[in-house]
């Protein structure tokens, strides 16, 4: 049987999810820790275009396709145009990383919402 790709999506979301809001934390806890420079998180479209889904294999000669990579990159955000950078250093804008805690709050719970529902849909099929 053949693993439902749904449900692979759903988790490297999650994992993404995951290292996002790392990150926003750690922004959010050095907001006044001087030099500091914001990070940020790969978006997750990049990472879906990455993303290579993994091909079944009918004879041990072929080749094997990875599934996932680990192609999640933080790097230095860019500078937010209304604060720039701090007299200390700092280029963290507490508001728009708060915005950003809540956004990744909102698309867990869509996420989790998503795989509950289609893992009903399946029970419901069995269940017959």
């Amino acid at each position: 049987m053949q693993p439902i790709q749904l449900f692979a999506l759903a988790s490297r979301q999650a994992e993404w999810l995951s290292i996002r809001q790392e990150v926003v934390a750690s922004n959010i806890a050095n907001a006044n820790t001087p030099e500091f420079r914001a990070k940020e998180v790969t978006p997750f479209s990049a990472v879906l275009d990455e993303t290579v889904p993994r091909m079944a294999r009918t004879h041990p000669a072929h080749l094997a396709a990875s599934a996932y990579g680990d192609d999640v990159e933080v790097r230095e955000a860019d500078l937010n145009e209304e604060i720039g950078v701090l007299e200390s250093g700092n280029s963290v804008a507490l508001a728009d990383e708060l915005s950003k805690a809540g956004e990744i709050g909102r698309q867990h719970q869509l996420n989790t919402a998503l795989v509950t529902s289609f893992h009903r849909m399946m029970l419901m099929t069995v269940k017959r």
